[in-house]
């Protein structure tokens, strides 16, 4: 039982670079572009290596070592990869040991199968996970929003999908529930669009108002002007007019140009003498005369 236990040992040691943190393989995997990158330049600076060639092997070294591959992906083959390679590990070291291996599959399978059904439930979370990784509705570091919960995406195991709210909370999601549920990706493409209401009193100029929101825009290089800014009188209600106000921006800049043109249209309005109304109702009073 000691050589078993050794051999067990020295499994999990060769094994252990499969659980390394994404944190962990991402600077292994620089260090490894780096090295290259550098053999390659010295080459090139000593006339061992054509500019042709050496242009054909950076092209060649950025798809082999792409630091933009899926972790997601990447992390759950891992551990996949890791568990698989330790039950055969100690079957053949079982066999090795002239344990019969044959009938032990056999019993394990007959208990596979009643743990099976009995963790029906869990074994779901697994199946959902292999759709979510390659269907792949969402990548690590996207902030996506998973039945009403909200958070970037950290990673997705066997059974769990993490999440971190904007505070920094963790959120563990069972994989079937992430599945199962309205997924909405805000990361999914690189342009969003910003939509603002703002209101301005009845007696106030609707052109001029327009108008000063529309410079704002322009004079703002984080909004694109293809497609246009779009702005429309979008209501006529009780104490304000209404107006809609559309612009396109990259994904990373939309809270700050939301933050930021609000402000900005603000203190416009405020300095061109139009004002925000605040919600109101004008009663009148009727007096009847009493009959006599």
């Amino acid at each position: 039982m000691g050589e078993i236990k050794s051999t067990l040992d020295l499994v999990m040691e060769k094994t252990r670079h499969l659980t390394l943190s994404q944190e962990e393989k991402k600077v292994q995997k620089r260090i490894e572009v780096n090295r290259r990158l550098q053999g390659l330049l010295q080459k090139y600076q000593d006339n061992l290596l054509k500019k042709e060639i050496l242009k054909k092997e950076l092209d060649n070294l950025k798809i082999a070592y792409d630091l933009n591959v899926d972790e997601m992906l990447a992390g759950f083959l891992s551990m996949l990869v890791k568990y698989i390679v330790v039950a055969v590990t100690v079957l053949a070291v079982l066999n090795k040991f002239g344990v019969e291996t044959t009938s032990l599959i056999a019993v394990l399978g007959a208990a596979g199968l009643a743990i099976g059904l009995a963790l029906q439930g869990t074994l779901s979370n697994v199946a959902a996970g292999v759709m979510i990784l390659f269907l792949r509705p969402f990548k690590v570091g996207q902030f996506v929003d998973v039945g009403g919960i909200a958070g970037t995406v950290k990673g997705v195991s066997l059974f769990t999908t993490e999440l971190a709210t904007t505070d920094n909370v963790q959120i563990l999601l069972p994989n079937s529930q992430v599945w199962g549920s309205a997924i909405l990706n805000y990361s999914a493409h690189s342009t969003r669009r910003v939509d603002l209401l703002m209101g301005i009193a009845y007696d106030d100029d609707i052109d001029k108002a327009m108008a000063i929101i529309e410079g704002l825009a322009k004079a703002d290089d984080r909004i694109k002007t293809d497609p246009a800014p779009v702005l429309a009188v979008g209501e006529l209600a009780d104490s304000s007019v209404n107006i809609i106000v559309r612009v396109w921006v990259n994904s990373g800049d939309y809270w700050g140009v939301r933050w930021g043109l609000t402000k900005q249209i603000k203190e416009a309005f405020d300095d061109n003498g139009i004002s925000i109304p605040f919600p109101q109702q004008v009663i009148h009073h009727v007096n009847e005369t009493p009959q006599a």
